[in-house]
């Protein structure tokens, strides 16, 4: 079965996350299949960034994303246009 977690990286007291597609029964920091995003916790407010298109497939396909992953997911939605994509449109 597959999940998408986090996976551990930075130094000691700093950490940094990637969130990442792998087998349920691998270890935390083991063998993966795609890294879709990452999450920085320590800056403030917190940087996620998804590729959203990627996570999407990869739950379509039957991908569980663990409580974490699910709280991130949920709380980043994909954002259509940038607002600076939205004023060149209008002024094109």
């Amino acid at each position: 079965m597959l999940a998408i977690s986090l996976m551990r990286m930075g130094a000691k007291g700093k950490p940094f996350y990637r969130l990442v597609v792998k087998e349920k029964r691998s270890k935390r920091d083991g063998k993966y299949l795609e890294n879709v995003g990452t999450y920085n916790p320590m800056v403030n407010p917190a940087e996620v960034i998804l590729k959203h298109d990627r996570v999407q497939y990869w739950l379509s396909v039957g991908a569980q994303p663990t409580e974490t992953v699910a709280s991130l997911i949920k709380n980043n939605p994909a954002q259509t246009e940038t607002p600076a994509q939205e004023e060149s449109s209008v002024s094109s």
